[in-house]
């Protein structure tokens, strides 16, 4: 008797389902059911995301493979990956023919490169934030290392124990640099990649979650990127559509933040992701200005 209950909502081999008499060929090729990968299959209720096409990578390789790169990012809540990102596996010494959807390294791992969450072997997140900082260009390295840095609470530079590891390793000469750009105070991938607009065009680093107080000692907000000194603050604004009382909000805040003495410049995804020249050149011109205002005063 067929017991599609049986198979959850979790990716299974479908040779497996249906040897035990889960499923039928012909139900599991239906639209019941969608491939993930060669002979791996998920219901078709379930989200394909970046987790389950990962829990899924898992089964090719079950006794192996280890989860790695923006796999074990997604498994360890960094959420850093883009929605459509292929899952990785690291295999050392092992041949695993890539698919569509799935990447394959081939690399060496040290026992304590390796922890486990959910039963899934994956990259700790030093190595993960390490191969991340290998692979990936600049930008969405750094994004990664900052969401692991700021999730597992380690330092940037603990990526070095990994770094130090492996002198012959291939693109290591990128890591150095992503570590000296990271800074887990970032709470967004989208903070991240807004920072980096700043740091990458030769602006001055700008000081994340810095927190504004008024003259008498009262907490007025806490900025996402600022320039102390001169009284600048950038903000990503990424909510879209507000709630009245969200405006209402919003505006308490920022009049306070003015009646202080701060100038606020606000930027949205358009502004970070298709006109950083263009949002890079606006804070430059903010600076001059604070700048000469504050020789003046």
């Amino acid at each position: 008797m067929i017991d599609e209950l049986s198979l959850g909502s979790l990716p299974f081999r479908g040779s497996w389902a249906m040897q035990r008499g889960l499923v039928t060929e012909r139900v599991l090729r239906g639209n019941r059911y969608r491939r993930l990968f060669h002979d791996i299959y998920l219901p078709a209720s379930a989200p394909a995301d970046l987790a389950a096409r990962s829990q899924a990578a898992a089964l090719l390789a079950p006794e192996w493979g280890v989860l790695s790169g923006y796999s074990a990012a997604e498994l360890l809540g960094a959420r850093c990956a883009p929605a459509e990102a292929n899952a990785e596996l690291t295999i050392p010494g092992r041949d695993l023919r890539e698919q569509p959807g799935l990447t394959v390294h081939r690399d060496l791992l040290a026992d304590d490169e390796i922890t486990d969450v959910g039963g899934l072997p994956i990259t700790t997140a030093l190595r993960t934030a390490w191969d991340l900082a290998r692979w990936l260009p600049t930008v969405e390295s750094v994004v990664a290392m900052d969401a692991l840095a700021r999730i597992e609470r380690f330092a940037p530079g603990a990526v070095f124990q990994i770094h130090d590891r492996y002198p012959r390793a291939r693109w290591r000469r990128r890591v150095p640099g992503v570590i000296g750009l990271s800074d887990p105070r970032a709470e967004s991938p989208m903070e991240t990649r807004s920072r980096l607009v700043l740091v990458l065009r030769g602006l001055p680093r700008p000081e994340l979650q810095y927190r504004v107080f008024d003259g008498s000692g009262e907490f007025i907000a806490r900025l996402d990127m600022a320039y102390p000194e001169l009284q600048l603050a950038m903000e990503y604004d990424g909510r879209g559509h507000l709630e009245a009382w969200q405006q209402a909000s919003d505006a308490r805040r920022l009049n306070a933040l003015d009646a202080a003495g701060w100038s606020v410049l606000r930027f949205t995804a358009s502004d970070v992701l298709r006109t950083p020249d263009r949002m890079a050149a606006h804070i430059q011109d903010a600076i001059i200005r604070r700048s000469r205002r504050r020789r003046l005063s």
